[in-house]
């Protein structure tokens, strides 16, 4: 699985190992069609991937906004430019958080955690799906 944190410059990447169990952040991908959408299907074919997970970024109400219509459309057009690829959206409240707060618990310095934020958040997101696929509570849409 290939999960995508998709936001304003930066598509945060990760991947899961093939039983589907670990999330592994990989990368970060530029926003802009059509470059960002041949960069996923790369991704896709090199690592062999058979479900796209969006990080879907619903307020803290649950409600889609903005930033939450933004991510549908991109995975609306994932679907369109990668056919033989399920997408899925997935809850991504606090995943930044999340992945900011892991970071700096690691010790990465304030530069490196804004470098690789996006990347770690797409991780967090994968997970949570992943976690949700075997029943630990997470929620799939």
């Amino acid at each position: 699985m290939l999960a995508l944190d998709v936001g304003d410059a930066r598509i945060g990447v990760a991947v899961s190992d093939p039983d589907r169990r670990v999330a592994v952040p990989v990368g970060t991908i530029r926003t802009g069609a059509p470059d960002d959408l041949k960069a996923v299907r790369a991704l896709v074919e090199r690592h062999g991937a058979t479900t796209i997970v969006v990080g879907l970024p619903l307020s803290m109400s649950g409600r889609p906004g903005t930033r939450a219509a933004h991510a549908e459309a991109f995975a609306d057009a994932l679907r369109a430019f990668i056919p033989a690829v399920a997408v899925v959206t997935h809850d991504e409240r606090l995943s930044t958080v999340e992945a900011e707060r892991a970071l700096r618990d690691a010790g990465a310095p304030g530069r490196r955690r804004r470098r690789v934020v996006d990347r770690s958040a797409a991780a967090v997101i994968l997970q949570s799906y992943l976690d949700g696929l075997r029943g630990d509570g997470s929620r799939g849409r």
